[in-house]
Protein backbone atom coordinates (compact mmCIF):
# COMPACT_ATOMS: atom_id res chain seq x y z
CA UNK A 1 0.00 0.00 0.00
CA UNK A 2 0.99 3.64 -0.89
CA UNK A 3 2.12 5.95 2.15
CA UNK A 4 0.97 8.61 2.86
CA UNK A 5 3.83 10.70 2.07
CA UNK A 6 4.84 8.95 -1.07
CA UNK A 7 1.39 9.88 -2.66
CA UNK A 8 2.18 13.41 -1.92
CA UNK A 9 5.20 13.15 -3.54
CA UNK A 10 4.08 11.75 -6.94
CA UNK A 11 1.14 14.59 -6.89
CA UNK A 12 4.11 16.85 -6.29
CA UNK A 13 6.01 15.86 -9.46
CA UNK A 14 2.99 15.92 -11.28
CA UNK A 15 3.22 19.49 -10.90
CA UNK A 16 6.31 20.26 -11.47
CA UNK A 17 5.63 18.30 -15.38
CA UNK A 18 3.13 20.99 -15.58
CA UNK A 19 5.00 23.94 -14.78
CA UNK A 20 7.28 23.10 -17.74
CA UNK A 21 4.64 23.00 -19.81
CA UNK A 22 2.70 25.88 -18.72
CA UNK A 23 6.10 28.01 -18.89
CA UNK A 24 6.25 26.98 -22.33
CA UNK A 25 3.28 28.39 -22.98
CA UNK A 26 3.38 31.97 -21.28
CA UNK A 27 5.26 33.83 -24.56
CA UNK A 28 1.86 33.07 -26.36
CA UNK A 29 0.45 35.47 -23.46
CA UNK A 30 -3.25 32.89 -23.20
CA UNK A 31 -5.12 34.69 -20.52
CA UNK A 32 -5.06 32.74 -16.96
CA UNK A 33 -1.82 30.44 -17.74
CA UNK A 34 0.44 32.94 -15.55
CA UNK A 35 -1.88 31.88 -12.60
CA UNK A 36 -2.17 28.82 -13.16
CA UNK A 37 1.63 28.32 -13.81
CA UNK A 38 1.90 30.13 -9.86
CA UNK A 39 -0.90 27.74 -8.61
CA UNK A 40 1.60 24.79 -9.41
CA UNK A 41 4.58 26.17 -7.79
CA UNK A 42 2.15 26.65 -4.52
CA UNK A 43 0.86 22.99 -4.77
CA UNK A 44 4.51 21.96 -4.62
CA UNK A 45 5.39 24.01 -1.74
CA UNK A 46 2.34 22.60 0.08
CA UNK A 47 2.78 19.47 -0.63
CA UNK A 48 6.75 19.17 -0.02
CA UNK A 49 5.17 20.95 3.69
CA UNK A 50 2.71 18.21 4.15
CA UNK A 51 4.96 15.48 3.47
CA UNK A 52 7.19 17.18 6.50
CA UNK A 53 4.32 17.68 8.84
CA UNK A 54 5.88 15.07 11.18
CA UNK A 55 9.07 16.93 11.44
CA UNK A 56 7.78 20.45 10.62
CA UNK A 57 6.61 23.12 13.25
CA UNK A 58 2.91 23.35 13.71
CA UNK A 59 2.63 26.80 12.03
CA UNK A 60 4.61 25.46 8.53
CA UNK A 61 3.13 22.19 8.34
CA UNK A 62 -0.50 22.33 9.27
CA UNK A 63 -0.94 26.17 8.99
CA UNK A 64 1.02 27.58 5.97
CA UNK A 65 0.41 24.06 4.07
CA UNK A 66 -3.09 24.56 4.32
CA UNK A 67 -3.11 28.11 3.24
CA UNK A 68 -0.64 27.27 0.09
CA UNK A 69 -3.03 24.30 -1.32
CA UNK A 70 -6.10 26.35 -0.79
CA UNK A 71 -4.09 29.90 -2.58
CA UNK A 72 -3.60 26.97 -5.21
CA UNK A 73 -7.30 26.65 -5.98
CA UNK A 74 -8.35 29.93 -5.74
CA UNK A 75 -5.58 30.75 -8.19
CA UNK A 76 -6.83 28.14 -10.64
CA UNK A 77 -10.78 29.80 -10.63
CA UNK A 78 -9.10 32.70 -11.32
CA UNK A 79 -7.25 31.41 -14.11
CA UNK A 80 -9.88 30.27 -15.86
CA UNK A 81 -12.20 33.61 -15.22
CA UNK A 82 -9.55 35.06 -16.60
CA UNK A 83 -9.11 32.63 -19.56
CA UNK A 84 -13.04 32.99 -20.39
CA UNK A 85 -12.62 36.53 -20.29
CA UNK A 86 -14.86 36.84 -17.34
CA UNK A 87 -14.88 40.01 -15.35
CA UNK A 88 -15.92 40.10 -12.09
CA UNK A 89 -17.46 42.90 -9.65
CA UNK A 90 -14.77 44.27 -6.81
CA UNK A 91 -16.65 42.23 -4.42
CA UNK A 92 -16.80 39.08 -6.46
CA UNK A 93 -13.52 39.04 -6.96
CA UNK A 94 -11.92 39.68 -3.34
CA UNK A 95 -15.03 36.96 -2.03
CA UNK A 96 -12.64 33.91 -2.58
CA UNK A 97 -9.40 36.08 -0.77
CA UNK A 98 -11.67 36.73 2.23
CA UNK A 99 -13.17 32.70 2.31
CA UNK A 100 -9.50 31.97 2.41
CA UNK A 101 -8.67 34.24 5.14
CA UNK A 102 -11.16 32.61 6.89
CA UNK A 103 -10.28 29.07 6.38
CA UNK A 104 -7.13 30.40 7.37
CA UNK A 105 -8.16 31.85 11.16
CA UNK A 106 -10.04 28.67 11.52
CA UNK A 107 -7.18 26.33 11.01
CA UNK A 108 -5.16 28.80 13.83
CA UNK A 109 -7.63 28.73 15.99
CA UNK A 110 -8.18 24.86 15.58
CA UNK A 111 -4.68 23.96 15.28
CA UNK A 112 -3.45 26.16 18.98
CA UNK A 113 -6.43 28.04 20.32
CA UNK A 114 -8.92 24.25 20.55
CA UNK A 115 -6.96 21.80 18.90
CA UNK A 116 -9.02 19.39 16.73
CA UNK A 117 -7.97 18.18 13.43
CA UNK A 118 -11.47 16.65 12.37
CA UNK A 119 -12.84 20.17 12.62
CA UNK A 120 -9.53 21.09 10.63
CA UNK A 121 -10.77 19.00 8.07
CA UNK A 122 -13.78 20.10 7.91
CA UNK A 123 -13.01 23.67 6.96
CA UNK A 124 -10.46 23.12 4.61
CA UNK A 125 -12.61 20.53 2.61
CA UNK A 126 -15.53 22.71 2.46
CA UNK A 127 -13.32 25.70 0.67
CA UNK A 128 -11.80 23.43 -1.49
CA UNK A 129 -15.19 21.46 -2.68
CA UNK A 130 -16.56 25.45 -3.07
CA UNK A 131 -13.64 26.39 -5.51
CA UNK A 132 -13.98 23.01 -7.18
CA UNK A 133 -16.90 23.39 -7.77
CA UNK A 134 -17.03 27.28 -9.12
CA UNK A 135 -14.17 25.93 -11.30
CA UNK A 136 -16.60 23.19 -12.84
CA UNK A 137 -19.08 25.82 -13.27
CA UNK A 138 -16.98 28.22 -15.30
CA UNK A 139 -15.45 25.85 -17.23
CA UNK A 140 -18.98 24.71 -18.42
CA UNK A 141 -20.12 27.95 -18.96
CA UNK A 142 -17.55 29.59 -20.34
CA UNK A 143 -16.75 26.44 -22.37
CA UNK A 144 -16.88 27.96 -26.46
CA UNK A 145 -19.95 26.17 -28.20
CA UNK A 146 -17.71 26.38 -31.65
CA UNK A 147 -14.79 24.17 -30.09
CA UNK A 148 -14.12 20.74 -29.11
CA UNK A 149 -16.10 19.53 -26.12
CA UNK A 150 -13.82 17.09 -24.71
CA UNK A 151 -10.82 18.94 -23.55
CA UNK A 152 -13.55 21.66 -21.03
CA UNK A 153 -15.76 18.63 -20.19
CA UNK A 154 -12.47 17.09 -18.72
CA UNK A 155 -11.64 19.76 -16.83
CA UNK A 156 -15.53 20.71 -15.63
CA UNK A 157 -15.12 16.54 -14.54
CA UNK A 158 -11.86 16.55 -12.72
CA UNK A 159 -13.04 19.82 -11.20
CA UNK A 160 -16.20 18.38 -10.40
CA UNK A 161 -14.89 14.74 -9.08
CA UNK A 162 -12.64 17.01 -6.70
CA UNK A 163 -15.56 18.96 -5.12
CA UNK A 164 -17.27 15.08 -4.70
CA UNK A 165 -14.42 13.87 -2.97
CA UNK A 166 -14.04 17.31 -0.29
CA UNK A 167 -17.81 17.37 -0.06
CA UNK A 168 -17.96 13.24 1.43
CA UNK A 169 -14.47 13.91 3.44
CA UNK A 170 -15.89 17.01 5.02
CA UNK A 171 -19.18 15.15 5.62
CA UNK A 172 -17.20 12.23 7.05
CA UNK A 173 -15.25 14.20 9.67
CA UNK A 174 -18.28 16.24 10.31
CA UNK A 175 -20.31 13.52 11.17
CA UNK A 176 -18.61 10.31 12.57
CA UNK A 177 -14.92 11.27 12.06
CA UNK A 178 -12.54 7.96 11.55
CA UNK A 179 -10.28 7.46 14.65
CA UNK A 180 -7.14 9.00 13.31
CA UNK A 181 -4.82 10.90 15.43
CA UNK A 182 -2.38 12.45 12.88
CA UNK A 183 -3.40 13.62 9.08
CA UNK A 184 -0.40 11.45 7.69
CA UNK A 185 -1.53 8.56 9.58
CA UNK A 186 -1.88 5.04 7.50
CA UNK A 187 -5.52 4.42 7.20
CA UNK A 188 -7.81 3.29 4.24
CA UNK A 189 -9.58 6.20 4.38
CA UNK A 190 -6.71 8.73 4.61
CA UNK A 191 -5.12 6.96 1.94
CA UNK A 192 -8.39 6.79 -0.49
CA UNK A 193 -9.13 10.51 -0.10
CA UNK A 194 -4.96 11.06 -1.18
CA UNK A 195 -5.17 8.67 -3.65
CA UNK A 196 -8.38 10.89 -5.05
CA UNK A 197 -6.34 14.12 -4.06
CA UNK A 198 -2.94 12.44 -6.51
CA UNK A 199 -5.66 11.84 -9.05
CA UNK A 200 -7.97 15.18 -9.12
CA UNK A 201 -5.31 17.79 -9.03
CA UNK A 202 -2.92 16.20 -11.56
CA UNK A 203 -5.77 15.93 -14.04
CA UNK A 204 -7.26 19.43 -13.34
CA UNK A 205 -3.55 20.51 -14.60
CA UNK A 206 -3.49 18.58 -17.23
CA UNK A 207 -7.04 19.51 -18.19
CA UNK A 208 -5.89 23.48 -18.04
CA UNK A 209 -3.06 22.80 -20.51
CA UNK A 210 -4.97 20.94 -22.64
CA UNK A 211 -7.32 24.56 -22.92
CA UNK A 212 -4.47 26.60 -23.35
CA UNK A 213 -3.63 23.88 -26.40
CA UNK A 214 -6.90 24.75 -27.68
CA UNK A 215 -6.76 28.31 -27.41
CA UNK A 216 -3.61 28.32 -29.77
CA UNK A 217 -5.30 26.10 -32.36
CA UNK A 218 -8.25 28.89 -32.08
CA UNK A 219 -6.17 31.40 -32.78
CA UNK A 220 -3.95 29.32 -35.75
CA UNK A 221 -7.61 28.48 -37.17
CA UNK A 222 -8.27 31.98 -37.51
CA UNK A 223 -5.10 33.12 -38.62
CA UNK A 224 -5.51 30.40 -41.42
CA UNK A 225 -9.09 31.82 -42.17
CA UNK A 226 -8.97 35.49 -41.55
CA UNK A 227 -6.40 38.38 -42.81
CA UNK A 228 -4.26 39.52 -39.18
CA UNK A 229 -4.39 43.11 -40.71
CA UNK A 230 -7.88 43.65 -41.72
CA UNK A 231 -10.24 41.08 -40.06
CA UNK A 232 -11.16 40.19 -43.49
CA UNK A 233 -11.40 36.38 -44.85
CA UNK A 234 -7.78 35.27 -46.17
CA UNK A 235 -7.59 34.99 -49.67
CA UNK A 236 -7.32 31.10 -49.22
CA UNK A 237 -10.71 31.05 -46.74
CA UNK A 238 -12.70 33.35 -49.61
CA UNK A 239 -11.86 31.43 -52.47
CA UNK A 240 -12.89 28.40 -51.00
CA UNK A 241 -16.15 29.67 -49.55
CA UNK A 242 -16.87 31.47 -53.17
CA UNK A 243 -16.09 28.06 -54.84
CA UNK A 244 -18.53 26.33 -52.30
CA UNK A 245 -21.47 28.91 -52.93
CA UNK A 246 -21.02 28.28 -57.07
CA UNK A 247 -21.09 24.69 -56.44
CA UNK A 248 -24.48 24.97 -54.53
CA UNK A 249 -25.72 27.60 -56.48
CA UNK A 250 -27.94 26.14 -58.80
CA UNK A 251 -30.50 24.72 -56.38
CA UNK A 252 -31.75 28.52 -55.36
CA UNK A 253 -33.19 31.20 -58.09
CA UNK A 254 -31.00 34.19 -56.20
CA UNK A 255 -27.74 34.75 -58.98
CA UNK A 256 -24.59 35.56 -57.98
CA UNK A 257 -22.25 38.32 -57.93
CA UNK A 258 -18.59 39.17 -57.24
CA UNK A 259 -17.16 42.61 -56.90
CA UNK A 260 -13.62 42.97 -57.19
CA UNK A 261 -12.49 46.16 -54.41
CA UNK A 262 -8.61 48.38 -54.91
CA UNK A 263 -8.24 51.31 -52.88
CA UNK A 264 -7.39 53.74 -55.09
CA UNK A 265 -3.68 55.44 -54.70
CA UNK A 266 -2.40 53.04 -51.96
CA UNK A 267 0.81 53.09 -53.28
CA UNK A 268 1.15 56.60 -53.01
CA UNK A 269 -0.67 56.71 -49.16
CA UNK A 270 2.41 54.29 -48.53
CA UNK A 271 5.30 56.75 -50.03
CA UNK A 272 3.70 59.86 -48.25
CA UNK A 273 2.80 58.58 -44.95
CA UNK A 274 4.15 55.29 -44.42
CA UNK A 275 3.55 51.86 -44.46
CA UNK A 276 1.65 52.08 -40.64
CA UNK A 277 -0.42 54.66 -42.23
CA UNK A 278 -1.27 52.10 -45.26
CA UNK A 279 -2.22 49.64 -42.69
CA UNK A 280 -4.99 52.18 -40.91
CA UNK A 281 -6.24 53.06 -44.38
CA UNK A 282 -6.96 49.11 -44.77
CA UNK A 283 -8.05 48.27 -41.50
CA UNK A 284 -10.65 51.58 -41.75
CA UNK A 285 -11.89 50.21 -44.97
CA UNK A 286 -12.22 46.88 -43.87
CA UNK A 287 -13.86 48.07 -40.95
CA UNK A 288 -16.70 50.29 -42.90
CA UNK A 289 -17.20 47.32 -45.47
CA UNK A 290 -17.93 44.36 -42.73
CA UNK A 291 -20.25 46.66 -40.83
CA UNK A 292 -22.13 47.50 -43.76
CA UNK A 293 -23.01 44.30 -46.25
CA UNK A 294 -25.38 41.60 -45.48
CA UNK A 295 -25.13 38.65 -43.28
CA UNK A 296 -24.75 36.03 -46.01
CA UNK A 297 -22.24 38.41 -47.89
CA UNK A 298 -18.71 37.13 -47.88
CA UNK A 299 -16.26 39.68 -47.48
CA UNK A 300 -12.25 38.79 -48.41
CA UNK A 301 -8.65 40.30 -48.46
CA UNK A 302 -7.04 38.56 -51.53
CA UNK A 303 -3.85 40.43 -52.12
CA UNK A 304 -2.59 44.00 -50.80
CA UNK A 305 -5.19 46.20 -51.21
CA UNK A 306 -7.41 44.68 -52.70
CA UNK A 307 -10.49 42.88 -52.14
CA UNK A 308 -13.03 41.16 -53.03
CA UNK A 309 -17.09 40.57 -52.26
CA UNK A 310 -19.20 37.88 -52.81
CA UNK A 311 -22.61 38.38 -52.69
CA UNK A 312 -26.14 36.76 -53.54
CA UNK A 313 -28.86 39.14 -55.04
CA UNK A 314 -32.28 38.61 -57.22
CA UNK A 315 -30.89 41.51 -59.35
CA UNK A 316 -27.65 43.24 -60.28
CA UNK A 317 -28.50 46.73 -59.96
CA UNK A 318 -29.11 45.43 -55.72
CA UNK A 319 -25.43 44.21 -55.62
CA UNK A 320 -24.43 47.46 -57.52
CA UNK A 321 -26.20 50.04 -54.84
CA UNK A 322 -24.79 47.65 -52.24
CA UNK A 323 -20.90 48.25 -53.61
CA UNK A 324 -22.08 52.13 -54.15
CA UNK A 325 -23.06 53.12 -51.09
CA UNK A 326 -20.10 51.66 -49.67
CA UNK A 327 -18.08 53.75 -51.51
CA UNK A 328 -19.77 57.45 -51.08
CA UNK A 329 -18.96 55.75 -47.40
CA UNK A 330 -15.53 55.37 -47.49
CA UNK A 331 -15.13 58.52 -49.42
CA UNK A 332 -17.14 60.66 -46.65
CA UNK A 333 -15.11 58.98 -43.87
CA UNK A 334 -12.05 60.36 -43.33
CA UNK A 335 -9.28 57.47 -41.65
CA UNK A 336 -7.01 58.83 -39.38
CA UNK A 337 -3.53 58.08 -39.67
CA UNK A 338 -0.13 59.41 -37.57
CA UNK A 339 0.17 63.05 -37.96
CA UNK A 340 -3.68 63.77 -39.55
CA UNK A 341 -6.30 62.49 -41.28
CA UNK A 342 -6.57 60.75 -44.63
CA UNK A 343 -9.19 60.92 -47.03
CA UNK A 344 -9.22 58.33 -49.87
CA UNK A 345 -11.33 55.71 -51.90
CA UNK A 346 -11.88 53.34 -54.24
CA UNK A 347 -12.71 51.33 -57.37
CA UNK A 348 -14.92 48.25 -57.72
CA UNK A 349 -15.72 45.89 -60.75
CA UNK A 350 -18.93 43.85 -60.58
CA UNK A 351 -19.56 40.32 -62.58
CA UNK A 352 -22.28 38.58 -62.37
CA UNK A 353 -21.62 34.58 -62.64
CA UNK A 354 -23.42 33.05 -65.82
CA UNK A 355 -23.74 29.54 -64.34
CA UNK A 356 -21.15 28.14 -66.07
CA UNK A 357 -17.63 29.52 -65.75
CA UNK A 358 -15.03 29.17 -62.82
CA UNK A 359 -14.66 30.89 -59.82
CA UNK A 360 -10.88 32.43 -61.53
CA UNK A 361 -13.30 33.05 -64.80
CA UNK A 362 -16.17 35.45 -62.88
CA UNK A 363 -13.00 37.40 -60.68
CA UNK A 364 -10.99 37.64 -64.10
CA UNK A 365 -14.11 39.27 -65.50
CA UNK A 366 -14.86 41.21 -62.49
CA UNK A 367 -11.38 42.19 -62.74
CA UNK A 368 -11.48 43.76 -66.00
CA UNK A 369 -14.32 45.89 -65.10
CA UNK A 370 -11.92 46.86 -61.78
CA UNK A 371 -9.39 48.06 -64.64
CA UNK A 372 -11.85 50.03 -66.68
CA UNK A 373 -13.23 51.97 -63.23
CA UNK A 374 -9.23 52.40 -62.66
CA UNK A 375 -9.03 53.71 -66.78
CA UNK A 376 -11.71 56.16 -66.62
CA UNK A 377 -10.36 58.05 -63.88
CA UNK A 378 -11.02 56.12 -59.94
CA UNK A 379 -13.64 56.21 -56.94
CA UNK A 380 -16.08 54.79 -59.64
CA UNK A 381 -17.97 51.30 -59.69
CA UNK A 382 -18.04 49.49 -63.07
CA UNK A 383 -20.44 47.02 -63.64
CA UNK A 384 -21.69 45.32 -66.98
CA UNK A 385 -25.09 46.46 -68.23
CA UNK A 386 -25.22 49.54 -65.90
CA UNK A 387 -24.18 52.45 -66.41
CA UNK A 388 -20.75 53.47 -64.56
CA UNK A 389 -21.45 55.36 -61.27
CA UNK A 390 -19.07 57.50 -59.74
Amino acid sequence: MFSPVSILVVTALSSILSILVLISLLSHEIDGVPRWLWANVLAIVSLVLFAMQNVAPAWLGVVVANQLLAATVLLIYEGCNEFFDVHLRPAQRWAGWIMWLGVMAGIVYFTYVVPDMHARVVIVSAFHAACDFAIAGRVLLGRPKERPRYNYLFVAGAAALGALGHTIRGAIYAVQPPAQAALLQPGPMQITFLALGILVLPSLCIGLVMMAHDRLAQRLERLARFDDLTGALSRKAFLAGAAERLARAGSTARREYVAVVDVDHFKSVNDRYGHAAGDDVLRHFAAIVRTRIRDDDAFGRIGGEEFCLFCSADRSEDVTALVERLRRTVEATPCAVPGGVLNYTFSAGIAMWDGRETLASLMARADGLLYAAKVAGRNRVMAPGVEELA
